[in-house]
């Protein structure tokens, strides 16, 4: 008879140890990283047209990819369209200093 109830013990004890072999059913699938599009090359050459140009081209990428947020690059934005907005009147040196100023508000170098 204590064999039985030793027989009996052993496997009640053993239940519990059987499901912790189970795999769980709600495992959290495993997160991947978004990969960002390929950045357009930046524009070329001298002067204020292409530096305010470049700059843009970066705001543009850095709101796309979610480093910089869309209200603060519209902002950013609306700076360098003043910069651009002196370059094309032909007043390089203001363009240049108000992409300097827009590039320091905003953290960029």
């Amino acid at each position: 008879m204590t064999s039985h109830l030793s027989l009996a013990l052993a496997a009640l004890l053993s239940v519990p140890l059987l499901g912790a072999c189970q795999p769980k059913a709600g495992a959290p699938p495993v997160a991947v990283a978004a990969v960002p599009p390929p950045a357009a090359p930046l524009p070329q050459g001298a002067g204020c047209g292409p530096a305010v140009a470049r700059t843009q081209a970066i705001v543009d990428s850095d709101v796309a990819t979610g480093n910089l947020n869309q209200p603060v690059g519209a902002r950013f934005s609306a700076d360098l369209s003043q910069a651009s907005a002196a370059c094309a009147a032909g007043r390089e040196g203001e363009a240049l200093h108000l992409l300097a100023a827009a590039k320091a508000r905003y953290g960029y170098r």
